[in-house]
């Protein structure tokens, strides 16, 4: 039987929630990229790239208990594009500090703590409205999708911000801002899809009910866990201004190829994986993938040749290509759709942990240590802790179908 690639998008819903998905990523890479470039070229200060990462992190540790539960109480669509307007707001303020020669780095930090705040309630809104807006036999093939959406906005978002910081700041901050708003009147265009409200009172069991989902389901925990610790220990995102200022000489254009090459690379897997979905052995094939990750990781860390360390990143975006499909087809699927607002608050903590403090890590070791020995130590780890998890969690490393057995329970 033919494998439809495309299933998804016959629901009109699921397309203009992906097209506002790829639209925020756009444009969060954008504003991400330029910040990052803007701060380094004006201070030369390593430690500032880990602060951009941090204080858009601690906003979803902060609020983790009701980031979730807002989702679940008050609806996924209206959380999710209340959200994409304050980022849009962030933006505009950045733009407004960049066009009146205001661009003080600990202005732009506390905007962008704000920008935390609104990913801290858009990022569980978000990723469990797909399951709302698209039938469950059509739900890995959303996955896939709305991954790529990410990653398609890593090619594109970085090389944009790139050329668009290469004519001026407020030109790429005022860009960004517009796409946001496009994407906030994508999601607010969806016909108010059916969820299963969390209606009981607001109490300490139904606030921590996410942390208990997670803790109970073990399969989901170590998938989860598994991502947060390898990606904590080998990002190197942060970084990628140093790499192409200092290291590779490849100046503001060649920070924006660098971001954007794990991108290319995740989405030609994308296309194999939409096109050869993965049906058995999951478990295995996802400790395999992180440790590959890990590897492609030390390559690029100690890498001194510009297309070299390109291909390293692009091997680097396919290898985390398949763990983020795996992990984020059990995450839904594995989780009542009742509590599924709080667990994906949760999995925002391990995702922000990975990530915004990943890059917060980086900085502060390449302040100490260099990018170089931070870079490839880092992937080194994180083959090290593929090794570990598969240990730890045996049930995960022998689940070999990625569907949930019937009638989860909370």
């Amino acid at each position: 039987m033919e494998i439809d690639r495309f299933s998804a998008f016959h629901h009109s819903s699921f397309a203009r929630y992906f097209g506002a998905r790829f639209l925020t990523a756009m444009a969060t890479q954008i504003t991400s990229v330029a910040v990052g470039w803007q701060i380094y070229d004006e201070t030369g200060n390593a430690a500032l790239l880990g602060w951009i990462g941090l204080v858009q992190f601690l906003p979803a540790v902060l609020l983790v208990l009701f980031t979730g539960l807002a989702s679940d109480r008050f609806g996924r669509r209206l959380i999710m594009g209340v959200s994409i307007l304050m980022e849009m707001g962030c933006a505009v303020m950045i733009f407004y500090l960049a066009f009146t020669s205001q661009f003080d780095p600990i202005l732009v930090l506390a905007i962008l703590t704000l920008f935390g705040v609104a990913r801290a309630f858009l990022t569980p809104a978000s990723s469990s409205l797909v399951v709302n807006v698209v039938p469950k036999e059509d739900f890995a093939n959303a996955v896939g999708w709305i991954t790529s959406a990410w990653q398609l906005a890593s090619i594109f978002g970085p090389v944009a911000g790139g050329l668009l910081y290469g004519i001026s700041g407020p030109v790429a901050y005022a860009t960004a801002g517009v796409i946001f708003g496009i994407a906030a009147f994508l999601i607010f265009s969806i016909p108010k899809p059916e969820q299963a409200l969390e209606t009981a009172r607001t109490s300490v069991e139904t606030l921590l009910g996410g942390f208990k989902y997670i803790w109970k389901q073990k399969i989901v925990l170590g998938a989860i866990s598994l991502d947060l610790f390898a990606v904590l220990l080998g990002g190197a995102v942060a970084l990628m201004p140093i790499y192409a200022k200092d290291i590779l000489d490849i100046g503001e254009v060649g920070v924006g190829l660098l971001r954007a090459a794990p991108g290319v690379g995740a989405v030609i897997m994308i296309g194999f994986l939409t096109s050869f979905p993965i049906k058995n052995h999951a478990g295995i094939i996802l400790f395999v993938t992180v440790g590959l990750f890990g590897l492609a990781t030390a390559v690029f860390g100690m890498s001194t040749i510009a297309w070299a360390s390109i291909l390293a990143l692009m091997f680097v975006g396919a290898f985390d290509m398949i763990s983020v499909y795996i992990r984020e087809i059990l995450l839904q699927l594995w989780t009542p759709d009742k509590v599924r607002g709080r667990v994906n608050a949760v999995n925002s903590i391990f995702l922000g942990a990975s990530n915004e403090l990943g890059e917060a890590r980086a900085g502060f070791m390449a302040a100490a240590y260099g990018a170089v020995l931070t870079v490839a130590g880092g992937g080194i780890a994180a083959i090290a802790v593929a090794a570990i998890w598969a240990k730890a969690f045996p049930d995960l490393r022998k689940t070999r179908h990625l569907e949930a057995p019937e009638n989860l329970e909370i």
